[in-house]
């Protein structure tokens, strides 16, 4: 009888039975594939012309020279004005601190109004004077600081305003303010 066995099950005997050879190596591939497929991106790729250059975007000062800050503090008040801002209030910080050297506290009646009187001040510092503007508190609309660089606006809604007081914290007369000599200190509790 003869042996009869699959034809599957014959190959893998036969590759079992044979002698183990090196590994076929990796076929180089034609030099001249590779020059046409650089000659066809170059055939279809069309020559690009010189372009113009782009016109450059108007820069945008991070802090205004100090001849335009009066400017801009005189923008702001008279858009409060406009916006019939209530207790307006401009208090002068040169010298007081190094973070702005102007801030003005001023009312509104409602959150809504708070939110345009900051919408409105903010848009036309970037536009009429290309500043940077930075703002918070716009969500909520009780208390939004805009942020100018050497003026400093807070717009609150009026109950916001009385529970904060800052008018009453930055106004202080530097006379007030004086650091207490030894004569007019306490007497001391030892």
């Amino acid at each position: 009888m003869t042996d009869v066995t699959p034809p599957k099950a014959a190959k893998a005997a036969a590759l079992k039975a044979a002698p183990k050879t090196a590994p076929k190596a990796a076929k180089p591939k034609p030099a001249a594939k590779a020059d046409t497929k650089a000659e066809t991106t170059a055939k279809t790729k069309p020559e690009t012309k010189a372009r113009a250059p782009r016109a450059k975007k108007p820069r945008i000062d991070a802090l205004p020279p100090k001849d335009r800050v009066d400017e801009i503090l005189a923008m702001v008040m008279a858009s409060l004005d406009d916006d019939q801002a209530v207790e307006v209030v401009h208090i002068p910080l040169a010298g007081k601190t190094s973070m702005a050297d102007h801030m003005v506290i001023a009312s509104g009646r409602s959150g809504r109004q708070v939110a345009s009187m900051a919408n409105k001040i903010a848009d036309r510092v970037k536009t009429d004077f290309r500043r940077r503007v930075r703002m918070q508190g716009l969500q909520t609309a009780d208390w939004v600081l805009i942020d100018i660089g050497d003026i400093i606006v807070h717009l609150f809604k009026p109950d916001v305003r009385q529970f904060y007081a800052l008018e009453k914290m930055w106004s202080l007369e530097p006379e007030a303010t004086a650091r207490m000599t030894p004569d007019s200190a306490p007497p001391r509790l030892d």
